[in-house]
This record gives structure tokens, C-alpha cells and sequence, in this order.
């Protein structure tokens, strides 16, 4: 189910026996769970209904214990199971899964319960077939999935929630920094954006927490700028790799240099392998935008997958960088991406390889 669609269920208070909740994602993880933790009951109800596991310090068999209880003064009983990856035995590995129906080598101890062929059932499969219907529980399973090759994992699907949250790619990033400002009421400059969502990567959780720490600051309604995020976050508006981007595409030899005496000044806060990986992302975009057959702003927004806003610095930016220098420039920084990480055992500064990478770029 989709992250979107379990929200709005819980909302309109629709819940479910059992949730599981997995992969590379943790911030939808903990989104659902913390939701269910602070709103499916009141606080006075919490005390002796409500329970918080981990999984590197309970097993399979406590967990379902404490969700066959039922609930005290109050209409349902919350089990959390918070890191699950961690839980010895929660996911039974493929040779220990059920036997198929006509495998006669597959041979287990006895089970806690049997299926309809007779064959063995994991402990919370078992539970699955007939959940305690007064109980929510949750299963917090990151950073990685279950093998869904077993019979576990069908019937996991076929009886409980099952929420997959992937990791997001980073060009959907800023699109979703969007909507969860939007829907905190507030606004946020294009330059803005690009600026949290390139400094902060694809880790949606950092990005909430800074956001939140802006809005701690600045009243409902307010549209955040690029001073507001250099005052309350601390990520400078001028000395970034959005900013060293820019005065590349307009060829501001003196701005960029600007920059990356900054970086190199503030290594461990502008790794040159992110700034590599940055600027070859945008040259192969430069690269698109001279094959487009239509130029259009909306066509090279959707295209590009970028905002509108910028558009026109990918036009300048194609202007200054012919076909045939882009190519020349994506080599050259494959070239010194492998320099960066040693490949070459090249023992040169990075700020020293950022300065020749810039140079050979612009000239």
C-alpha cells in the first residue's frame, strides 16, 4: 500500500491487525509509525496499551505475545516494533521458509502451527491467519526489504499493510520538498529549494528537520529564501555547489573561483566528490537540452525535470557550452572523478583538483 493512501486511512481512523512497514527510505517508515504512536489513542489510554519494542532486543515470539494481549479501558492495543531489521528470526531466510507444495526434501522442525498442506508456519504467519482484531501492530523493517520469493512474504502481503518505501531519486527530491512545505502552509523560493535540496541530498529526514527548523522561526504563510535558510540552517547562499554550477554555466570565471577557494577552505563541508557528481549530473543535462527537438520552457522543465525557474540558465548555460564541449567536459570529469577517489593514485588536494577541473572547464 502507498505511504499516501495509509495516511489517509489512519486519518479517517481505518486501521489494520498488522502493519510492515520496509525498506531504504526510513522516513515514510517513521511517518506511519509515529502517527499510530501519538493518534491512534489518548495519552491517558497509552500507559498500559501501548508498547515500544526494538528489534535487536526482543524476538518474534515476545512481540506476538504482547499483541495477542487485549487492550485495558480502551478499544485497541498499539505494539511498535521499531528497528525490525534487527530482530533475529522475523524474516525466515528462503531455505527455512514453508516447504512448497511437492517438496519433499525440505525438511523442518515442528512448527507452531501448520498450513494447509500440513507444512511448517513461521511464528508470525501463524499470527497473521488470526490477528488479535483489537491489536495494531507495526513492524519497522529499514533499510532494506524482505525477500519476497517466500511463501512468508505472499502471506504477508495477502494479511497485512505492507508499505515498500524506496529510496527516492534525487531529482524527485526537490518536487517533494515542495509538497511537504505546501502542506505545512508555508512557501519556498525556487533558488531556495535548490539550494536545501542539493546541500542536504536525498535524505528526506534531514530535509524535514531542517524545514521544521525553519518553521520554528518564521510564521505560517511565509515564503523562505535563501537568507532564511543561511540564517536558521547555516548553509551559505553564496558558496555552493548550486552557486559554483551557475557561474560555470555563464562562464563567471571569477565567481567560481570564488567558490572553490571557499570549498577548498571548508573541505569536509564540500566533498569533491559530491561537486564532481553535481556538475556531471548538470552537464548531461546541458547535453539534453541541445538534442531537444523542442525548446520550450515547459518542454525543457519536464524534460530536464527541472523547476521552470531555471530554464533559462540551462539556455544561457547551452549557449556558453556547445554539443561538442559538453561531451568534453562529462569526460573530463569521469576522468577526475576517478582521480578523487585515488583510482590513479594520484596523491594531488582536492581543492588543488577542483581548481584544475573549474580551469579546464571554463577555458
Amino acid at each position: 500500500m502507498e505511504f499516501e493512501k495509509i495516511i489517509s486511512d489512519l486519518k479517517n481512523k481505518v486501521y489494520h491487525p498488522v502493519y510492515f512497514l520496509m525498506g531504504e527510505e526510513p522516513y515514510f517508515i517513521d511517518e506511519v509509525a509515529n502517527y499510530i504512536e501519538k493518534n491512534v489513542m489518548e495519552d491517558s489510554e497509552k500507559e498500559f496499551n501501548q508498547t515500544i519494542l526494538y528489534g535487536g532486543e526482543t524476538n518474534i515470539l515476545q512481540v506476538i505475545s504482547e499483541a495477542k494481549s487485549y487492550p485495558m479501558m480502551s478499544n485497541y492495543r498499539v505494539v511498535i516494533v521499531r528497528e525490525a531489521q534487527n530482530m533475529k528470526g522475523l524474516v525466515p531466510k528462503i531455505q527455512d521458509a514453508p516447504a512448497l507444495k511437492g517438496d519433499k526434501d525440505n525438511k523442518r522442525p515442528p512448527p507452531p502451527g501448520k498450513g494447509q498442506e500440513g507444512e511448517s508456519l513461521h511464528p508470525l504467519e501463524f499470527y497473521l491467519n488470526n490477528p488479535q482484531k483489537s491489536t495494531i501492530l507495526v513492524f519497522c523493517h529499514k533499510y532494506k526489504t524482505i525477500d519476497l520469493r517466500t511463501s512468508f512474504a505472499k502471506a504477508l502481503s495477502k494479511k497485512a499493510v505492507v508499505m515498500r518505501s524506496d529510496k527516492m531519486y534525487d531529482n524527485k527530491v526537490p518536487g517533494w520538498a515542495e509538497g511537504f512545505i505546501k502542506e505545512k502552509k508555508y512557501s519556498m523560493e525556487p533558488n531556495a529549494r535548490q539550494l536545501l535540496t542539493e546541500y542536504l541530498g536525498n535524505d528526506l529526514s534531514k530535509i524535514a528537520m531542517e524545514v521544521e527548523k525553519l518553521m520554528i522561526n518564521l510564521p505560517a504563510g511565509t515564503q523562505i529564501t535563501s537568507d532564511h535558510i543561511q540564517k536558521y540552517i547555516g548553509i551559505s547562499k553564496e558558496y555552493n555547489n548550486f552557486e559554483l554550477q551557475a557561474a560555470i554555466g555563464k562562464r563567471d570565471a571569477l565567481k567560481a573561483n570564488r567558490i572553490i577557494n571557499y570549498f577548498a577552505s571548508n573541505p569536509k563541508d564540500n566533498p569533491l566528490v559530491m561537486t564532481i557528481a553535481l556538475l556531471g549530473g548538470y552537464f548531461s543535462k546541458i547535453l539534453a537540452y541541445h538534442y531537444l527537438p523542442d525548446k520550450s520552457q515547459n518542454n525543457v522543465a519536464a524534460t530536464l525535470k527541472v523547476n521552470p525557474f531555471f530554464v533559462k540558465d540551462y539556455t544561457l548555460a547551452a549557449g556558453n557550452y556547445p554539443p561538442g564541449k559538453t561531451m568534453d567536459v562529462i569526460s573530463l570529469l569521469r576522468q577526475y572523478d576517478l582521480r578523487s577517489k585515488g583510482i590513479d593514485g594520484n596523491s594531488i588536494d582536492d581543492g588543488e583538483l577542483l581548481k584544475e577541473i573549474v580551469f579546464k572547464i571554463i577555458h
